[in-house]
């Protein structure tokens, strides 16, 4: 009875995982899928590159920042649910700019969407790692982020083809998307359904009590920080692609660059949630040995065979920062404070991307030398081991349990 009890545990867990998997994916359809695209069409309605730059930056600092507010939030009001219905209903932003309304009024609808990204993560992620507890948080984030990538991958593939059939058609293209957006929508309902009293009852069994978050916690998201911002960004490495490939006229191949990179990561975010279960956190050394590649490739390199190495590397990074990185902190926090936990380990994250693209942009501006690029990259990722190997025997100790 206790067995048929425990794959029943088990079952309902990869239900969940499963469900919160397909309900990112049909997001990703809408707002992966627009953002190739979006650029264009607000230089379409009279942006400058320096405003279509602006709104891209402001929106990916937004998407990050305000997750410490909204991971607070959802802890303290413990309205989990209702942030990820709000952050995933803001997706109707992209599918809204189909209507012409104008510059202005796009502007404030594509940092919508990204406000909508900050509502939902830190809620989802907290109930992911609840309905998924007994199957390993690994296993739960490795499989979700893989289902994300798809919708990364289909999203671009599905506008690639409305572009085609509506002749590049922009309001047609972006409105179409309502239609994703309303299964989105559809699913996430039946998902609540199905999993939405699971939180209820493991907060019961947890306690309500909010507890502090640790030392240990910091420490780690300190690693993490330094070792994003000591990683190129993907930004910058089809910028360098694009460098060498303007003087053949083949910049078409782009594209393709980042679809590779999108391709990598979602098969190393399973493999990667199942390595991390069964070896444990020595499993995160491994990424971030791995990001000092990316940018010495990309910044010193005058060949696309070796961009593409430096894409491929960055995908196995970006795959397993999307998964095990995320499952280490369901390993450091009580359920009572995991919400504002995300919330701040997502926006040191997204803070160390920030940091990337500044340093590394210079680096790239000024030509600097290998010299002060090995040094500044080693330095990053060899102070973002130690502060790992420093919280390693609270990881050991908490997957004993």
């Amino acid at each position: 009875m206790q067995q048929e009890t425990s794959l029943n545990n088990r079952k309902n867990a990869y239900l969940g995982i499963l469900l919160l998997g397909i309900v990112s994916l049909l997001g990703d359809i809408v707002y992966e899928g627009s953002r190739g695209i979006v650029p264009g069409y607000l230089e379409l309605l009279g942006a400058t590159v320096f405003i279509v730059g602006f709104v891209g930056g402001l929106g990916d600092f937004l998407g990050y920042a305000f997750r410490l507010v909204s991971g607070f939030l959802a802890d303290t009001t413990r309205a989990y649910w209702f942030f990820i219905f709000l952050g995933y209903g803001l997706i109707v932003s992209i599918p809204f700019l189909g209507f012409p309304l104008g510059l202005e009024v796009a502007i404030i609808l594509v940092l919508l969407e990204r406000f909508g990204k900050a509502f939902r993560s830190p809620s989802r992620d907290t109930v992911l790692s609840i309905v998924s507890k007994g199957v390993g948080a690994g296993k739960a984030f490795g499989i979700h982020e893989f289902l994300d990538q798809i919708g990364g991958m289909l999203g671009p593939a599905i506008v690639f083809v409305l572009m085609f059939l509506t002749s590049s058609n922009y309001n047609y293209t972006l409105s179409l998307l309502f239609i994703p957006f309303l299964m989105l929508l559809a699913f996430l309902t039946y998902t609540y359904k199905k999993i939405g009293s699971k939180l209820v009852l493991v907060e019961s069994q947890e306690g309500r009590r909010k507890e502090r978050l640790t030392k240990s916690f910091y420490i780690y998201t300190f690693a993490v920080l330094l070792n994003s911002a000591g990683l190129i960004s993907y930004t910058l490495i089809l910028y360098r692609a694009t460098q060498i490939l303007q003087p053949t006229g083949q910049t078409w191949i782009v594209p393709l660059i980042y679809l590779v990179i999108q391709g990598v990561d979602a098969p190393i975010a399973l493999v990667g949630g199942y390595a991390y279960d069964k070896f444990g956190v020595k499993t995160l050394v491994a990424p971030f040995v791995l990001s000092v590649f990316p940018s010495l490739l990309t910044l010193v390199s005058v060949e696309l065979s070796t961009i593409i190495v430096a894409a491929i590397i960055f995908g196995v990074v970006l795959g397993m920062q999307e998964s095990i990185y995320r499952a280490a902190v369901s390993e450091l926090t009580s359920i009572s404070s995991r919400g504002t936990a995300y919330g701040i380990f997502n926006t040191a994250y997204g803070v160390g991307f920030v940091i990337s693209g500044a340093v590394f942009g210079l680096f790239a501006d000024l030509k600097a030398s290998f010299t002060v690029i090995i040094l500044y990259t080693l330095a990053m990722q060899i102070v973002a081991i130690a502060s790992l190997l420093r919280v390693s025997s609270e990881f050991r100790e908490k997957q004993k349990r």
